[in-house]
C-alpha cells in the first residue's frame, strides 16, 4: 500500500455553494460521495483557478472540517 503523507495547502480554494439547480455537467463526484447522497445541501463545488473546466464536489463534512472563509 502506498504511504500517505500530510500536506498543507498553500493556496486559497475557490468554491461555490451547491444548490438544487446547479449544473453538475463536468463536475467530478467520487463514488463514496454519490453513495452518501451527494450532491446535497452544504456541499461545495470547487474549481481549479487555472482551468475552470476542472471542477469537483467537496462534501459538506469535509468542507466543515478543513476550510474556513478568507
Amino acid at each position: 500500500m502506498p504511504e500517505y503523507r500530510k500536506y498543507r495547502r498553500t493556496q486559497v480554494a475557490e468554491m461555490a455553494d451547491w444548490e438544487p439547480d446547479f449544473d453538475m455537467t463536468g463536475v467530478s463526484v467520487s463514488q463514496v460521495d454519490w453513495e452518501a447522497g451527494s450532491p446535497k445541501e452544504g456541499d461545495k463545488i470547487a474549481w481549479n483557478p487555472a482551468n475552470h473546466e476542472d471542477r469537483w464536489l467537496v462534501a459538506a463534512a469535509y468542507f466543515a472540517a478543513n476550510f474556513e472563509p478568507v
